[in-house]
């Protein structure tokens, strides 16, 4: 008889309940994955892992009491890394997707999405490490797929400020602070963001993230 395959565990936090149950019996259809538990919040979360459950993957709300989705990541992230967390909101804005890579998330979906496209970001999860979703990125980062043709196509070369400044930029520091931190003036600053726009033809902050966080300048 053939051994079973194991199931990918996962667990989901949410202050709503409707929506989580709903998550959790969607997610337990899946094939391959199950539900380890479900959390009204962050605190609730930690303390369920605290308690040895702990999941491949975490559904995270980004809008919780007690504990925040941002709060939740940062905790995860550096106690336990190998945990895929992936953030659910209805928040598309540049600023809440780029502060939750920044403290561990491995995707970002909207709460909008169809079935299909979450178990798309599992599957991308577990199979790469990352899920970009298409919707998010589609929606802030226009050129985003023009910049991933025309960089399997041509090499884009950085030079070691152009790296570093990139690195800043996933950071929440203003562009003022970044030249700062570089010891640059403000107009230096912002000709290497606009020199970084048409290199990578991206369009917003957003785009120079996602294109960081793609070819490993940054890590998430």
């Amino acid at each position: 008889m053939a051994k079973a395959t194991k199931k990918i565990q996962v667990g989901i936090a949410d202050d709503h309940s409707l929506l989580r149950n709903a998550l959790a019996n969607l997610i337990n259809t899946f094939e391959g994955y199950s539900i380890l538990f479900e959390a009204d919040n962050g605190k609730d979360l930690r303390n369920k892992i605290m308690q040895h459950m702990v999941p491949d993957i975490v559904l995270l709300d980004v809008n919780m009491p007690e504990m925040d989705g941002f709060e939740t990541t940062q905790w995860l992230h550096k106690n336990y890394p190998h945990i895929r967390v992936l953030a659910l909101s209805m928040l598309s804005d540049e600023k809440t997707i780029i502060k939750m890579f920044r403290l561990g998330a491995k995707g970002y979906l909207l709460k909008n999405a169809e079935p299909a496209e979450l178990r798309e970001a599992l599957d991308s999860l577990m199979d790469k490490n990352v899920y970009l979703s298409e919707y998010v990125s589609g929606k802030l980062v226009s050129g985003l797929q023009q910049t991933d043709l025309e960089a399997s196509s041509r090499e884009v070369v950085l030079n070691e400020k152009e790296r570093e400044f990139l690195r800043w930029v996933c950071s929440e520091l203003s562009y003022k602070d970044i030249a700062a931190k570089m010891y640059i003036s403000a107009r230096t600053a912002d000709d290497y963001r606009q020199s970084l726009f048409n290199k990578l033809k991206v369009h917003s902050r957003v785009g120079l993230v996602m294109y960081a966080i793609k070819h490993g300048i940054v890590e998430v």
